[in-house]
């Protein structure tokens, strides 16, 4: 395809769907539902990655008024029992080769609609033959779409999809967030068009999995925008670069660890495509190390951007490419219409520069609880701002730092340790490609400091070296006791490295966790 046979609609692999089938589609699906019983305030599980069908389900729920809910397609039968057990969901959508893991822990009286698994998940996923067919239980959606007429019942306020956080300890949260009045609607349009880039018209590449919570309004919104919309089934640096040339894409949603691959490509193979159609590629959801960020916007121009929030708050934080090179490592300085306070364990509101827990609000936006958790929406809020834990302060230029997670603080010895301080101080050293700080059992100091490291490419590096460059930059006791240089770091879908993953087994075998 060339520049000239630009083409508008939804793309997923060499499939493409005009917009006016994926409304008719969706009204229909639509209609469907409210057969099946759904009704308004109900909620709806899909359980897909990266398809024009998991638009086509989320557009359909919320035209029934209900709570689309995206299921994580990594969970295994406990974690997907829980989900569909808090939900109370009446249905689940979701792709043939992955209603076998549900299937045994569908409760009673939940319809099971199966989509057919796409060529292009085919391609990239490795599926079992016996799983490409749905379960004996499941209907076809294809079939059963054909039977369904279009909604045609009143408008009805649309509330955003309601996403299951993941939580550190005990089960997922869902963030429900009370359907928007028409003042709130208008506000987040707004904001998404300065945070997200999204106008009509615009030409969008989506990355990310739709499961996870900034990928999936990004991709809905995006999807109604009458430009076109563009899915990866799954990341791969060099094939984003040639969706980007092929289609023309001036908008992307990306994460850190998508900038870190992109990098890693030769020099030759990053030449080779043409991105100068980009305009705006926001990215969040996890730290991204100063001299990556500096390499990409040499690379791309000044179109990075960068927001931070959570999923409860929304974005409340955002950043240019000028900002990044002005200030490396801000997220940014605060999003209009939201408001930070900085507070100490006290409860007092500290002053700039001083570094505290971050409570945040957006007076625009609709409420939100978490689903059948109330109280857990009440231990997050003081006054009305929230928390997600994030620890971190505000400069006299008024620009905002992230310094660490609060549970994520280290206690050695009496001492409060904050591992993003280390972290930085680490990816300032040559050769390094990222990190991760936490504390593990000590026997003497309770918690001790270990840092795993990942090497850039052709690098090798070693503990001594660390360490004594890290005894330039830092106090003694926050240089790490234990440091191990690993080939790969792992990583959720988010791009989050997985401390968890490198952390818990120190502690179970410990037989404690704190």
């Amino acid at each position: 395809m060339t520049d000239t046979q630009l083409i508008h609609g939804i793309i997923s692999g060499e499939r493409h769907r005009s917009f006016d089938d994926v409304n008719a589609r969706a009204a229909r699906m639509a209609g469907g539902l409210q057969a099946l019983g759904v009704k308004p305030g109900d909620c709806v599980c899909v359980l897909m990655r990266n398809d024009v069908a998991f638009l086509e389900a989320a557009y359909a729920v919320m035209t029934v008024g209900a709570y689309m809910v995206p299921v994580n397609w990594h969970f295994k039968q406990d974690e997907l029992a829980y989900v569909l057990g808090d939900t109370g969901t009446r249905v689940l959508i979701g792709h043939a080769d992955l209603l076998h893991e549900a299937a045994s822990v569908l409760p009673a009286g939940v319809t099971m609609l199966s989509v057919e698994t796409p060529p292009e998940i085919l391609a990239n996923y490795k599926i079992a033959p016996e799983h490409r067919t749905a379960p004996a239980a499941a209907i076809d959606l294809e079939g059963w779409l054909a039977q369904q007429k279009p909604y045609d019942g009143p408008a009805l306020p649309q509330p955003q999809n309601m996403i299951y956080t993941s939580g550190t300890t005990g089960h997922p949260k869902g963030v429900k967030r009370f359907a928007p009045t028409s003042e709130q609607a208008k506000n987040a349009e707004a904001m998404r068009a300065m945070i997200y880039g999204l106008k009509p018209g615009a030409r969008v590449l989506c990355p990310g999995p739709l499961y996870h919570s900034a990928p999936n309004a990004f991709g809905i919104r995006a999807g109604r925008l009458g430009g076109l919309l563009v899915l990866m089934p799954r990341f791969e640096p060099e094939t984003l670069l040639q969706l980007i040339e092929r289609h023309r894409i001036d908008t992307v949603f990306m994460v850190p660890t998508m900038f870190i691959r992109l990098m890693k490509l030769p020099e030759e193979v990053r030449k080779k495509y043409d991105v100068s159609s980009l305009t705006h590629v926001i990215h969040a959801a996890a730290p991204c190390p100063a001299d990556v960020k500096r390499a990409m916007i040499e690379w791309w121009g000044p179109v990075i951007f960068e927001f931070y929030g959570s999923t409860e708050s929304g974005a409340v934080t955002f950043a240019s490419s000028e900002d990044a090179l002005k200030k490396p490592g801000t997220v940014g300085k605060i999003a209009p219409g939201a408001e930070i306070k900085f507070i100490d364990d006290d409860g007092k509101e500290l002053p700039q520069g001083e570094i505290g827990e971050i409570f945040s609000r957006i007076a625009g936006n609709p409420d939100f609880t978490y689903h059948n958790k109330p109280e857990k929406r009440a231990e997050i809020d003081r006054d009305g701002f929230i928390t997600s834990g994030d620890v971190g302060y505000i400069d006299a230029d008024g620009y905002v730092f992230i310094c660490d997670r609060k549970r994520d603080m280290v206690i050695s010895g009496g001492v409060n340790i904050y591992p993003a301080e280390i972290e930085a101080a680490i990816h300032a050293i040559p050769g390094v490609h990222d990190c991760a700080v936490f504390g593990i059992p000590d026997a003497e100091f309770g918690e001790a400091l270990m840092a795993m490291l990942e090497p850039q490419p052709g690098v090798t590096l070693d503990e001594t070296f660390i360490r004594d460059q890290l005894k330039h930059a830092l106090a003694g006791y926050k240089v790490p006791k234990h440091i191990q240089i690993m080939a790969e770091l792992p990583r959720e879908d988010s791009g989050k490295i997985f401390k968890r993953r490198l952390r818990d087994p120190y502690w179970a075998k410990a037989g404690r966790t704190i």
